[in-house]
Formats: structure tokens, sequence, C-alpha cells
């Protein structure tokens, strides 16, 4: 029996199977992307596929329509194989993956965050130096009167052009010395790093091939973004970004873990991330700066502890089992060899480090950039992602605290919810009395709506708040030409009708959609009240709140006060410092005394365990509501 995925844009995969295989582990098999934020349970409706032919048996869902399902439409996940089928596997459904995105840095703002960090770093006395270097070496060719082997000739010359003591060839180049030499005329290029007064080769080549590159990496729960930049000069060379190749099992850390503790799990979820995820968008971003991803000399890593116990195919369930112990904080040694990086094999991998099960090392670099570890003020740091994460305190002291906001800020568990990316709806302001929409969408002037991403769902929900479409409980209020129901009264809220659509579907946020959302931003504004609390300090206490978290080109901040997520203090307090993971990565990466300061700051910051912290649970459910069951919090939310 077998089963033929068509995928969109791609070459046909066939795999052989048993009669009642589900057809999503299929695809996982047979290393098919298909999206499953809900790791299979039915719940999302993500993993559609359209049944070409064949047999199969499927579950009713609400995600699929009658006139759908006629169609041929079904969860992969509720669908059993009978017999030979060919299934079609639509673009949108393995979005996370072929949707990969290049960032254009013709343009001032992509690079202005980077700048920002660097001239921050700066004034806080770090140096954006390293110890990182191109060497450009001419030697004697060898004769019958010149008899000495290629790697003292190597040696005595780099001596000759630098004042060290001491060089260092290993295998990779030695390898290829004798080759490279005699292609270049014995004028090549010696790229390495130094230590003291030794220098360790990393790679030799033709002298025009003078890069040395440093690979910033964020990897989130959902998305995963990276910068190539020239560790001379910090320019950045490439940027690009793609979804987290695991979501395929599960949208949240606590699926992923437990996918991991089944038989082959482990190198499933570490294939998922390296092979399906990094290595391509490594290989699109080296094309398009045009280097060998040899050159490729440091890589830096951000990352929660979750994602960075499976990127290193490390056992991560004591991380989720009380006390929530996982394996390491830091990591040091690591290689682009020990992980099959496409890098130079020599290559350090430094991972930015964890300070406790749940806030890691996305939060210490991303505290790096934020700069609030220097600052008199108290500040605020707020990480939106998958995994909340709060940050309070100033030079004195910083404490820390995590809660599971679920993938709602990254388009998750909402129907059309999706990443930053070309379609996205991230931006809204509706009309109180015609009630329409006026949308920004992500893209090229006259792209089409796809989905939504998070900036454009604080906004939606925030405008029906507003305008009293929706109550204090995210139900809908007021009827109208885009407020629709189905046959069980559930109301949703029509951005973009079939035919106004990229792709021929209705795009509309719905009552569970908000309730997502709502359960979403009320476990962001109890995790700030919490450890606020902690500290016995309240929100008067804030003087600066720095939000970061790559969900869109930015936040209003007066929309998310409106809703209850953040604090209602002025809003010239607010700073969005957009994906401040990546930007610290970014600094350890063509820093050498980033790296160590960020090991400081994570030493010196105090993790409080929310699940254990008394109260924690009662201010949650005093948040599910818009903005709060405590209006007095809130006295500039506004409802007309």
């Amino acid at each position: 029996m077998k089963v033929t995925f068509q995928i969109e844009g791609a070459s046909p995969v066939q795999i052989e199977c048993n009669a009642g295989d589900n057809l999503l582990e299929l695809a996982r098999r047979a290393n098919v992307a298909i999206d499953a934020p809900c790791s299979g349970n039915g719940s999302c409706g993500k993993c559609r596929v359209k049944l070409v032919e064949g047999q199969v048996e499927s579950i009713p869902s609400r995600h699929i329509t009658d006139e759908e399902y006629e169609a041929g439409w079904r969860l992969s996940c509720n669908t059993k194989v009978l017999g030979d089928c060919t299934v079609f596997v639509p673009d949108i459904a393995s979005a996370y993956q072929s949707r990969m995105k290049t960032a254009d840095l013709s343009s001032p703002k992509e690079i202005a965050i980077f700048e920002d960090t660097k001239a921050g770093l700066a004034a806080s006395g770090i140096e954006f130096t390293n110890d990182f270097q191109a060497l450009d070496v001419v030697m004697d060719a060898p004769s019958l009167e010149d008899t000495m082997p290629d790697n003292e000739r190597l040696t005595w010359a780099i001596k000759g052009c630098e004042e060290v003591e001491q060089v260092h060839i290993p295998f990779t180049v030695m390898s290829k010395l004798a080759h490279t030499l005699r292609q270049h005329d014995f004028h090549v290029c010696v790229k390495g790093r130094w230590d003291a007064d030794k220098f360790w080769c990393m790679d030799i080549c033709g002298p025009e091939d003078r890069a040395i590159v440093g690979c910033a990496i964020d990897i989130g729960t959902t998305t995963v973004t990276m910068v190539l930049t020239d560790l001379e000069t910090g320019k950045l060379l490439a940027k690009g970004s793609s979804g987290n190749g695991q979501i395929r099992y599960g949208a949240d850390v606590i699926n992923r873990i437990i996918e991991s503790t089944r038989p082959g799990g482990q190198k499933k979820l570490q294939d998922a991330i390296i092979k399906d995820t990094l290595n391509p968008i490594i290989a699109n971003l080296c094309r398009t700066a045009g280097i060998s991803a040899r050159s490729i000399l440091r890589l830096s890593i951000g990352a929660n502890t979750t994602m960075n116990h499976l990127l290193l195919g490390v056992d991560a369930d004591p991380v989720r089992m009380e006390p929530y112990i996982p394996s390491f904080f830091s990591w040091e040694g690591l290689l682009a060899s020990d992980l099959k990086l496409p890098a130079n094999p020599l290559a350090p991998v430094v991972i930015a480090p964890n300070i406790g099960s749940y806030v890691g090392g996305d939060i210490t670099a991303g505290t790096l950039a934020s700069g609030i570890w220097d600052k008199e003020e108290m500040s605020l740091f707020i990480d939106l992602g998958t995994n909340g994460e709060i940050v309070f305190g100033n030079r004195d002291f910083l404490m820390s605290c995590a809660c599971s906001a679920g993938p709602a800020f990254e388009g998750g568990d909402i129907s059309c919810g999706m990443r930053a990316t070309d379609g996205a709806v991230e931006a809204c302001t509706i009309d109180k009395t015609t009630m329409e929409p006026t949308l920004s969408v992500i893209g090229d002037p006259g792209q089409k709506v796809v989905g939504i991403c998070g900036s454009g769902i604080i906004d939606i929900i925030s405008e029906l708040f507003r305008c009293g479409i929706i109550n204090a409980r995210g139900l809908f209020a007021r009827e109208g030409k885009r407020v629709l129901r189905d046959a069980h009264g559930m109301g949703r809220y029509v951005l973009a009708f079939p035919e106004e659509s990229e792709t021929g579907r209705e795009v509309s946020i719905n009552e569970v959609d908000i309730d997502n959302f709502i359960r979403a931003k009320g476990a962001i504004f109890s995790a700030i009240d919490t450890l606020l609390n902690s500290v016995d300090m309240t929100v008067e206490c804030i003087d600066k709140v720095y939000v970061a978290g790559g969900i869109g080109s930015g936040i209003n901040m007066k929309n998310a006060v409106n809703i209850g997520m953040f604090p209602d203090v002025e809003l010239e307090k607010f700073h969005y410092i957009g994906n401040s993971s990546l930007t610290g990565a970014y600094a350890l990466v063509m820093s050498d005394m980033a790296i160590t300061k960020c090991a400081e700051v994570a030493a010196n910051m105090t993790y409080l365990e929310l699940s254990t912290y008394p109260g924690y649970m009662d201010s949650f459910v005093a948040a599910c509501f818009l903005p709060h069951t405590d209006r007095t919090l809130f006295p500039n939310s506004v409802q007309e």
C-alpha cells in the first residue's frame, strides 16, 4: 500500500504504509512538512490536505466545512489510510518550511536595530572586537635547494608576517594544505583565531577569499531567524528566517519534549531543527552573501532551554518534570562539526547561557542587548513568544520569570494565524460605525491577505473591543456584515472574504481564537504582576518597558495596554526593540567581551518559578478578561 504526497511547489513524495496508518504520522516518516501546532490532536486545523484519489477514513472536524469535505479536504491528523491514495499538500500547510524569507538589507530599517544594539553596548564598555583574523601569506615555492615541508613553510611564513610564537595547523587544514598552496602559487589566505600568542589555523584558501564570517541564530519555538555578519567590520551580509521544523511535532515545548521521549524521538527533533531548518537557512544566506559556508568561523545561538536541549540531542524530559532541572545552563567547547552544521568544522558554537527551566539563552541574549543590566532606572523587559519571558530590575538586581503564553503571539492557536511573513495582517483599524476594517499586510503593494500574525491579532482584538463588537469575555456583542456565526452560534469577524484572500479561503478571527489570545495576554500580564509583587513593587515603579519578539513590524503599545496585556503606564515608557534574542546573538558572535558579559548577566539573574509562587494562578484568572477583572488597573483602556 502506498501514499503519494503531492507537495505544492515541490516534487511528489511516496511512502509505503499499512491500512489504518495515520496520514500525519506517514508525512512525518516521509519527511513531508505539514504544520501541526497541536501535535495532531485535531484542535488547530493547520494540517489540512486534499484527497486527490484513493480511500481514507477521516473524523469530521469543525475546521472542515461540508463543502470543503465534499471537495476532498481533510485534516491529516484525523485521517487513516485505507488503500493506495494521493493527497495534495498545499503551501499553507507547509508554510513554516516553504515560506523561508530573506530580508532586504538595503533597507535602513533592517539594520538599524543591530546598529542600535552595537551603540548601546559600546556605551556600556562592550567592545565589538574578536580574535578572528584573515592573514595574507606569501611563501617561496619549494625547490631542490629548499625542501622544507609545507606545514613548516606555512608556519614560518605566518611567524614572519605576525608576532606569534606558535602556529597550530589542525587536520582539516593539513588535509588540503598541499593542494591549496600549489593551486595558488604559495600565495594564500589563512583564516583563524588568536589565543594569546598562538594562532590557530581554521582554513586555508586563495588570496581573494578573505571573508571571515559570523553566524548569529535565534532559535524560537515557532520561528528561526539568522544573520551572517563580517567578523572584521560587523557589517550584516545576509538575514533570513523560516519556521522551526519542529513545529510538526507540536507548537509548544511540552509537546516536543514528550515527542522526544518516544523511540527515536530525540534524533527526530534534532534533525528537524538542524537538517530541516538551520542547514537550509545557512545555505540560502551563504548564496545571498556570495560566500562559502567554510568562511563561517563562529556561530552564536540564542534559544530557550528546551530548544537548546533538543538542538544538542540532550534529554529534555527533566525540564518539564518537577523539580524542573535541565541538563545544563551553559555549554562550552561545542564546535560546528559536533552538530554537523554547514560552517567551518572548527567554528566554535557559542550558546547563550540558560538561567532556568523556562528562561533560556534567548532571554539572557535579549537582556544583554536591551542594556537594562547597566541602567540605573527600573526597567521591564518582555519577550513575546510561545513562552513569554519577563525580566525586571536594573544594574543592582535582575529578576526573571517565564509563563506559558502559547503560540498565539506567533500565529499559533489562531485559526487563521501565521508567522510575520508575506500575506500576514500586521496592523488593523476598524470603523466603529460601519465595522469595516483597514488592514496593513506584510509584503509588496497589492499583496492579498493570507492570515494574521501576532501584532495584527493584538490590533484586531483591541479594535473589536474598542468598538464594542466584542465584550470583556471576548464574545461578540454586535451583529453586522462582517460578524458571522456558525451552526452552533459561535461568532467570528471576517477580515477578508474568500474572494479577497490569497488562498481563496475566508480570513477571520472567531471566539475560540479570541479566548486563546485572552489567555495568552493574561499569562503575560499576570507574570508581570507576580514578578513585581515578588520584589514588593508596583507598576508605578517601572521607568522603562522594553518589548521584544519578532511578531510583526512592531506592536501598537496603546492597543496592547487597551486589552490588558501590558501594564497601564505612560506610552512614552514603551520601546519596541524587535528580536532582541537575535541582536543579542549578533553581539555574542561579534564581541568576545559580550560573551563574557552575557555569562555575568546570566549568573546575576534570579529566576522565579511562577508555578510554585503563591497567588500566581489567581492573578492569571483575573487577567483573563478584557482588559482585566479589576478595571482600576487600566484607567486608560477604552471601550466605546
